[in-house]
């Protein structure tokens, strides 16, 4: 096997467990809307926001990850999670 292709196998393996953790990520976010719904509390709260952002960036500090490539990335998933909690919560139950 050309090796190029085998380091595309194990990035394609990555990715695919990249995906199952956010996919976990968004089955706890179904129970987190639950909660918010039940309390009343926004989707969006910036100081959990901020926090998020901040533990993601304290899991780079032993990795050649470029911490503003994780704080994008971060920042992407959390509004991608934000809107997902604000449709289900703008919607009738």
């Amino acid at each position: 096997m050309n090796p190029l292709a085998k380091l595309r196998d194990e990035i394609d393996a990555v990715d695919a467990e990249l995906v199952a953790l956010i996919h976990k990520r968004f089955e706890i976010a179904d129970r987190v809307i639950e909660v918010k719904r039940a309390k009343g509390i926004a989707a969006a709260l910036p100081d959990r926001i901020e926090q998020v952002v901040q533990n993601a960036l304290l899991n780079t500090k032993h990795t050649q990850v470029p911490p503003q490539t994780i704080e994008k990335l971060w920042r992407t998933l959390i509004a991608e999670t934000i809107a997902y909690e604000e449709k289900i919560l703008n919607t009738k139950q």
